[in-house]
């Protein structure tokens, strides 16, 4: 009997090739044959807590990871060099002024262990994502909790007033998780400006891509003019590459070098594969973010409908306010199929949700409605 070869067995029960000429309209029912499994039925439960794209990753992603395959028994670091190059391209900085992450948590952690330590403390709103906070309080860094806004932005004020000799960071996340809401532009940028010649800044932008303000600024452009500014990346959210685990921090040299040094992991071989050729995959990025939109109006009209006070969600997740206590609420969703956010002291009548498929959706639509109505 002649041996299968594994990759041309993938490859003929995929749709292999077929995304590389598709158009953005074509995409679902691309999703719809080649992703059953991630397409839960309606008797599974749908996960829509963590934030993540249903739709990725794409079938040109697939297709690479495939033909990449053989390459998982080198070590990762000898394929890192491409991909470096074409995000120093992509965001028009030196190469030296990157270095990947697995995933933008990395990242984040990388930066509370070289920032963090005994006696120093770091300023961050309240509630954001708490990656980098929780792990820089293992080693025994304090962290500045500032409220949020009534509209749900950093209280960029506050923050400020809150640095001292100690504070050796202040991290910013752009739109913020959980709310999903955008910072003013001007006022953002005045305040990294400001805030960089007393400390770091960290603006983390797991979000950006689904910023619909096309000339919305990225703190990038201050790296670039040579700041104490770093910039955070991921390819889990509008590339659908949550999974994989691969990300990237942007900075001045002398800063990427002193982060490099608490790296702990770092991407894989399968995952810069993907990474790379994510980047070459306009029609997904496209279809992604399109699909976010049509779904966040769904549920926005729901909301709409049952007089639920919501935020202008920049993000692939809406944060609202239910009026039931969190933990509660998440046993009530469950008990329709539907798995949503966790809670978010001290916000624990507020539920995030996800976007997930419009099938998805139309089941989240429909608990809410049972709940409320």
């Amino acid at each position: 009997m002649s041996k299968i070869n594994r990759r041309n067995w993938i490859k003929s029960s995929s749709l292999a090739g077929a995304a590389a000429t598709l158009s953005s309209a074509d995409y679902g029912a691309l999703f719809s044959q080649s992703r059953k499994s991630i397409t839960a039925s309606l008797d599974d439960v749908v996960r829509l807590s963590s934030n993540e794209n249903p739709y990725g990753p794409s079938q040109m992603v697939r297709d690479a990871m495939v033909n990449d395959f053989d390459h998982v028994c080198r070590y990762p670091g000898m394929y890192y060099k491409e991909l470096v190059d074409m995000l120093a391209k992509k965001h028009d900085v030196d190469r030296d002024q990157i270095i990947l992450t697995a995933g933008s948590t990395e990242g984040l952690k990388m930066a509370g262990l070289v920032y963090g330590g005994e006696g120093s403390n770091i300023v961050a709103a309240d509630p954001v994502f708490l990656a980098l906070q929780n792990y820089a309080e293992h080693f025994g860094t304090y962290i500045h909790k500032v409220p949020v806004t009534k509209d749900m932005t950093h209280d960029l004020e506050a923050m400020e007033r809150r640095i001292t000799q100690s504070t050796r960071l202040v991290y910013v996340c752009n739109p913020n998780n959980p709310t999903s809401a955008l910072e003013p532009a001007d006022e953002l940028e005045s305040f990294c400006r400001l805030v960089s010649n007393r400390t770091v800044v960290f603006s983390d932008e797991a979000y950006f891509d689904y910023i619909e303000d096309k000339n919305y600024p990225t703190m990038i452009k201050l790296v670039k003019q040579g700041l104490n500014v770093i910039v955070a990346r991921t390819f889990s959210k509008v590339y659908g590459l949550a999974g994989i685990r691969i990300g990237y921090l942007i900075a001045r040299p002398d800063i990427i070098k002193r982060l490099g040094k608490s790296s702990m992991a770092g991407p894989n071989a399968l995952a810069v594969t993907a990474a790379k050729t994510a980047l070459k995959d306009q029609t997904f990025y496209d279809y992604s973010i399109k699909q976010n939109r049509v779904t966040k109006r769904m549920m926005m009209d729901t909301l709409d409908d049952l007089g639920l006070p919501y935020v202008n969600s920049a993000c692939n997740f809406l944060f609202y306010q239910s009026g039931r206590e969190i933990t509660q609420l998440n046993e009530s969703y469950l008990s329709h199929g539907v798995k949503v956010g966790r809670p978010f002291p001290p916000m624990n009548d507020w539920c995030r949700v996800s976007m997930g498929t419009v099938k998805q959706v139309e089941r989240l639509c429909s608990a809410t409605r049972k709940i409320f109505g």
